[in-house]
């Protein structure tokens, strides 16, 4: 286990290089000028190709990218161009709000996802079975923006029950306030919540919810459930303790990969509720071509994906105890 770990931890530096080199890439084809947009449209050329001078634009690209290496590996990641902050300390400021929406949001697609697709397949044929893939069908398909829109008109416009936008008191800081005889303030933290973190959701929850049905279909029809069966044991217990124990393997994959697609997915949502985390930081940096801070955030989001893929494996042995990580 312990040898497995270190393999994939290093297996990690590789891959933040490959990302650094392709983000590079892909900022070197963006149109637009960063010194001409952080001067504005009043700018004379002269102020311009100062300013590039001192960002160092004007150097070879080759160098630039040298010059970004060197100092990644020496731990600085730039000073963002339009904040004139490093660019750690502004993602430091703004992570922890993704990380809690990208969280909680998988929790609950989880939830949703696992108890939909258990009751969808033991019920396999049922209304209850055609309704659960109905819904697994609508969240597959509709976009998150237009789902946030939707809650955020039924939930907030209509009813008044939710705040619309914003974040609240930080999740963490709420639950320490509960233990000090606060309750009020977790649920205004988990009502600025709600929204956002269900619309991020439900997307995940229907591809989670297929995949369960399609898994325990499968294992239900294997002989060692039906042995269980035979021997008289509880329908309940063959279904949850073995059924579903087997099922959960692929499905842990998919729930890994998907806590990626929630944080890519955060870009559109945290726009849309102005969640105040690295989402709505991507948006700005891209339209302001702030490229220190675009780099920043993919080499950011690359890693917390890679630790939680990292995360998923290391749980197959505890799901399955025959999986052996060597």
């Amino acid at each position: 286990m312990l040898n497995y770990l270190i393999q994939r931890l290093l297996l990690m530096i590789p891959m933040a290089a490959g990302m650094v080199v392709v983000t590079f890439a892909l900022l070197l084809i963006i149109p637009g000028d960063p010194a001409a947009v952080l001067l504005g449209q009043e700018a004379t050329p002269e102020a311009i190709a100062t300013l590039r001078g001192q960002m160092g634009l004007d150097n070879p690209w080759y160098v630039r990218l040298w010059d970004y290496t060197w100092a990644l590996l020496h731990g600085d990641m730039g000073q963002s161009w339009f904040q004139n902050q490093p660019v750690a300390t502004v993602i430091g400021e703004r992570l922890g709000a993704t990380i809690e929406l990208a969280v909680v949001a998988l929790i609950i697609a989880t939830l949703i996802g696992v108890t939909l697709g258990v009751i969808a397949a033991v019920r396999q044929g049922s209304l209850i079975d055609t309704l659960a893939m109905l819904f697994a069908q609508i969240g597959v398909s509709m976009p998150v923006y237009w789902l946030g829109l939707l809650l955020m008109l039924g939930f907030s416009v209509k009813l008044g029950w939710l705040p619309a936008i914003g974040r609240g008191v930080p999740l963490p800081e709420a639950l320490m306030a509960l233990l000090g005889g606060k309750p009020g303030v977790l649920w205004d933290s988990l009502g600025h919540l709600a929204l956002p973190a269900l619309a991020l959701a439900l997307n995940s929850a229907a591809i989670i919810s297929r995949l369960v049905r399609s898994s325990m279909l499968e294992i239900l029809r294997e002989d060692f459930v039906r042995t269980a069966t035979a021997k008289g044991v509880p329908r309940a217990r063959v279904i949850y303790r073995h059924a579903l124990r087997n099922a959960l393997m692929p499905v842990l994959s998919v729930i890994g990969l998907r806590f990626g697609a929630l944080l890519g997915g955060a870009v559109m949502t945290e726009t849309i509720f102005a969640w105040p985390g690295l989402g709505q930081l991507t948006v700005a940096a891209i339209s302001q071509r702030d490229f220190p801070l675009i780099q920043g955030i993919v080499l950011t989001f690359a890693i917390i994906f890679a630790l939680v893929n990292l995360v998923v494996d290391l749980l197959y042995a505890v799901v399955d105890p025959r999986v052996r990580l060597g």
